[in-house]
């Protein structure tokens, strides 16, 4: 979000902002982790495996007397490797969340100089002198195998966990959770995983806020994936060396990875998931446009709010960024700022979320200081003393969020905050971010979490501080909110932080450079496991221009977590705001549009987040986890799928009035604006000026839409508008529960299957099947059937049922048993009862198109 207010730094930025409102800030980027530790490739141990024993779910391997090694198969297609030291057990990471597997049928066969292993879907071959891994797919087809010419694929130099693999010069990378750069691919990438406070990141920002050692190998149209447990600094050089092999090494910790085989993304992604938990299923508001800035007056939060109200433009969240407390004390509230929150709580559909750090003021009297530290409950110095260091609030605590009885204790705080009338919590600077270059921004490597007889050493916890502290704030909103669902927003995450949170990509640059770079990130991380992710639209670091912001917003309303917000301007008056309305009536327009169609769009993108609670997808999705079949689709990141139906592809460049646009083949693709369509496996060039956004629907789609909101739950869901592009048969399963609270999880949810097709040249039949129906508090009326690129039909109806044929989209969709026949747009609108039985079919007397 922000750092360094009281530093020469920060004078620096302050500097900055003055001098020009629009420039990019790649010169204030800080990459600034502890120097990096090589891996010795010349002091690699070569591991021989002296015995093999067959264990209940795979192999134990004996190395001799310092190593043991570990072959589990956990389902037929995901296996644990391990090397340990010897009578050492392999340790979990905190981001497991599956630790008990119904081990699959396995044949095990010792050939002599290797030893293999066979389940229905891959067979792992252990070489044994010297040791090596390969996996074959089920016909016998190498997947992914261990390289050796350095003498040794995989073992510890220096305590350092490593392997090595060969790749082919063909195969793509993806993944590794938050990245910079202008790739989807990874591919030649030099990676480190150490979470890192990088203001203004650019491009070549090597660390930044998120570590999640996990990513996908595409190969031969195969997709395999690599979860390397491993808590400490790892670093990954993908292919970065030589096209003949990557690495992946840590600074220090267990060598324990997960092999995952696909052979399709989808499948590594929800395997991946599996081990590591998914995402659950946030509250409707949250999925609104939220608005957000870095002081704020208190004042100025609720005029805004209003202002949004009074343009009509949607939104449904204010955020309280840290001016709220009282001299940067969590758990606080100046006055002012309460009232603030009290105000807009009492406005129609505004909800609230509060920022919260881990840094706690180090003063006497101040009540989470005094109970910290009365309880132990401060992370320490090597010393043993309780480590302090300047944050916000000058010389801070930390709580020690390893050790449960502190996460509880967190938790129990929460209170002051919902109370006052906070809807969600929003947790930053959880690196840990520390305002001291002595240690790297942040604490010594040699400070520890824990307990006495059982230290965690910070350069083994660092990664994981944010995730436990998510996990501690999200079981705040089971302590005082049983039965809401909880929104918690980080800036930090390990593996499996998404069982607790959502992710924003924090403190981006406000540069057209930014605004390229957001596709990517959040691509790889929603491909890590990720699916809520979102950055500050018009960037953080900096301001936008007029243009730029326009591009912004028609590419943030696409993100699963769309939030406005920007940096502070110091009280400058020379520097505008990041509002839409401070650009001109042009961007404002232009706001309200592309806010209004996500708006529109709220009932798919729900169903979609509601998918990635049950599979792991991603939302926003690159082209390729889609079309992996076509290889064109493997290094594209200036398009992006929404979901499954749904390509944008935006303009990213300043004063760009056009675009060139991949359409995948296997795919007839609908122009959304015009209707136009497009066979597959070709680019086209769109004109798109400034209010224009080049979408596409994927033919023989559904989209669930509905009216447009000043916020959601503004008025009942009614009517459910089903946007079809039909060709032969579009199916769709619509998703509808309360939208608020957990009983979604007892079951209490309907699923609707909606089959559209085209019978014969004549005949369109509408069918609907109620597959589960728990939820009873529905208000679903009726169904707004909107077939896309047709003619006007000669009749509809259901069984003997004859629909009427009225003059407007407005009429049909307040009277049921209606249509209406748009004939400049060649639109038909069916208004079907939700409670109708009957096949509904619409005739026509020449051709459907």
């Amino acid at each position: 979000m922000k750092r360094f207010k009281k530093s020469v730094f920060a004078v620096a930025i302050a500097t900055a902002l003055v001098s020009t409102s629009i420039a990019p800030y790649s010169a204030l980027a800080v990459d600034k982790p502890h120097p990096e530790i090589p891996l010795d490739k010349d002091n690699l141990e070569q591991l021989v495996v002296q015995s093999v024993e067959r264990t209940d779910n795979g192999v134990m391997l004996d190395f001799g007397s310092e190593y043991d090694g570990y072959v589990n198969l956990l389902e037929d297609d995901i296996a644990q490797i391990s090397i340990v030291e010897d009578g050492e057990k392999v340790k979990n990471s905190p981001g497991i969340e599956k630790t008990k597997w119904d081990t699959p049928k396995f044949s095990a066969q010792d050939k002599g100089d290797t030893y293999q292993l066979e389940t229905a879907e891959i067979t792992v071959v252990i070489n044994k002198a010297p040791y090596g891994v390969k996996f074959l797919d089920k016909d016998g087809n190498l997947i992914n195998e261990d390289y050796s010419e350095f003498g040794s694929s995989a073992g510890y130099e220096d305590g350092k966990p490593y392997v090595f693999r060969e790749t082919t010069p063909d195969e793509a990378f993806y993944g590794f959770g938050e990245q910079a750069g202008l790739e989807l691919n990874k591919r030649g990438d030099s990676i480190g995983l150490w979470n890192t406070d990088s203001y203004g990141y650019n491009k070549d920002t090597k660390y930044i806020y998120v570590s999640i050692p996990f990513f996908m190998g595409l190969k031969d149209k195969k997709a395999y994936g690599i979860f390397f447990d491993n808590t400490h600094r790892s670093y990954y050089e993908m292919a970065s060396e030589s096209d003949d092999y990557y690495y992946f090494y840590a600074d220090g910790g267990q060598l324990n990875y997960y092999f995952i085989y696909g052979p399709e993304i989808s499948d590594v992604v929800s395997q991946y998931t599996e081990i590591t938990g998914k995402f659950n299923l946030p509250p409707e508001w949250t999925l609104g446009l939220h608005q957000s800035k870095w002081e704020y007056t208190a004042d100025e939060i609720v005029e805004v709010a209003q202002t949004y109200r009074d343009k009509n433009i949607p939104l449904d969240v204010m955020h309280f960024d840290i001016d709220y407390m009282q001299d940067y004390k969590l758990f606080t509230w100046e006055e002012d700022y309460k009232q603030a929150l009290a105000e807009l709580k009492s406005m129609e559909g505004f909800h609230a979320i509060a920022i919260n750090d881990p840094a706690v003021k180090k003063e006497e009297g101040y009540f989470l200081y005094d109970e910290g530290t009365a309880n132990d409950y401060w992370a320490k110095s090597a010393d043993g003393t309780p480590f302090v260091g300047p944050v916000w609030p000058g010389d801070s605590m930390f709580p020690d969020f390893s050790k449960e009885e502190v996460r509880d204790w967190w938790a129990s705080k929460h209170n002051i905050l919902f109370d006052a009338g906070i809807d969600g919590i929003w947790n930053d600077m959880n690196e840990p971010a520390v305002f001291e270059a002595e240690y790297y921004w942040t604490m010594p490597l040699d400070a520890y979490f824990g307990y006495e007889d059982n230290k965690i050493l910070h350069t083994e916890y660092h990664n994981l501080y944010g995730h436990h502290e998510a996990e501690a704030t999200y079981n705040a909103f089971e302590l005082y909110k049983p039965g809401e669902r909880p929104f918690v927003l980080t800036r930090d995450m390990y593996a499996g932080s998404q069982r607790y949170s959502a992710l924003w990509t924090g403190d981006q640059n406000s540069s057209w450079e930014g605004l390229e770079m957001t596709l990517p990130v959040n691509m790889n991380v929603g491909l890590s496991g990720v699916p809520m992710v979102g950055g500050d639209i018009g960037g953080f670091a900096g301001r936008p221009d007029a243009e730029l912001f326009a591009r912004w917003i028609q590419i943030g309303v696409f993100e699963p977590f769309a939030r406005i917000h920007y940096d502070s301007d110091g009280g400058d008056p020379r520097v505008i705001g990041q509002e839409p309305w401070v650009f001109g009536q042009e961007v404002e327009d232009i706001t309200r549009k592309y806010v209004n169609l996500r708006y529109q769009l709220l009932p798919y993108l729900y169903n979609e987040l509601q998918e990635a609670t049950e599979t792991g997808k991603p939302v926003y999705q690159p082209l390729v986890y889609h079309f992996q079949e076509d290889e064109n689709t493997y290094d594209i990141y200036k398009q992006f799928m929404f979901g499954d139906n749904i390509m944008v592809a935006p303009v990213l460049e300043q004063g760009g009035t056009s675009v060139d646009v991949y359409l995948p083949k296997g795919e007839t693709w609908v122009d959304f604006w015009t209707g136009d369509e497009y066979k597959g496996n070709q680019t086209i060039t769109v004109q798109a000026e400034l209010d224009h956004l080049p979408i596409f629907v994927k033919q023989d789609s559904i989209i669930p839409t509905r009216e447009v909101q000043q916020y959601t739950g503004e008025k009942p869901l009614e009517n459910l508008v089903l946007d079809t592009y039909l060709n032969d048969q579009a199916t769709y399963s619509f998703y509808e529960d309360d939208a608020q609270t957990q009983s979604y999880q007892d079951g209490e949810y309907n699923v609707t299957n909606f089959t559209v097709n085209k019978q014969n040249k004549n005949i369109v039949t509408f069918e609907q099947q109620k597959k589960v129906q728990n939820y009873k508090d529905t208000k679903l009326k009726s169904y707004t059937l909107k077939l896309n690129n047709t003619e006007k039909p000669s009749k509809v109806q259901a069984a003997s049922s004859k629909y009427k044929a009225v003059n407007s989209e407005e009429a049909v969709k307040e009277t049921s048993e209606t249509y209406f026949f748009n004939e400049e747009e060649n639109i038909l609108y069916v208004n079907i009862p939700a409670n109708e039985k009957h096949k509904v079919q619409v005739f026509f007397n020449g051709n459907a198109r």
